[in-house]
């Protein structure tokens, strides 16, 4: 894959955009500063390799698609995990926590729930759990 096209010129900005996705999608069209700045974020992150594995970083973005509700977004993640071979049982799963995950903000937050009583309750759960680890090596 080309290299990310320098951050001032947009004509070079368009030409890597063509050259990586095959044509200049109609939601690339935004005015030449945005442009500019936001192609090489996404090329980085959707294209080239960073800490988090490509088909985990689609997960992810299809748990908060999920969660903003945006078609578009699942439609995108979903199919770019597909294609970074993401099963239907992963796919499953990640629909179950991305519901998990808002179903407990909603409770603790309708609980008004004390933020340091949490971060003390939390850290005494990992401290069991890592007990129970190291116990089990």
């Amino acid at each position: 894959m080309a290299t990310t096209a320098g951050r001032g010129d947009v004509g070079a900005v368009r030409a890597d955009i063509e050259e990586t996705l095959g044509f200049v999608p109609g939601f690339w069209e935004l005015n030449d500063a945005d442009l500019v700045n936001e192609w090489p974020n996404f090329k980085r992150h959707a294209f080239e390799e960073t800490a988090i594995p490509p088909k985990y970083k689609e997960l992810i973005g299809l748990a908060i698609a999920a969660n903003i509700k945006c078609p578009y977004c699942q439609y995108f993640h979903k199919s770019a995990a597909k294609m970074h071979g993401a099963t239907e049982e992963e796919l499953n799963e990640v629909a179950f926590l991305a519901s998990w995950t808002a179903r407990y903000s909603a409770i603790i937050h309708g609980m008004d729930y004390d933020m340091d009583t949490f971060e003390d309750e939390f850290e005494r759960m990992a401290e069991h759990l890592e007990e129970q680890l190291n116990a089990d090596d």
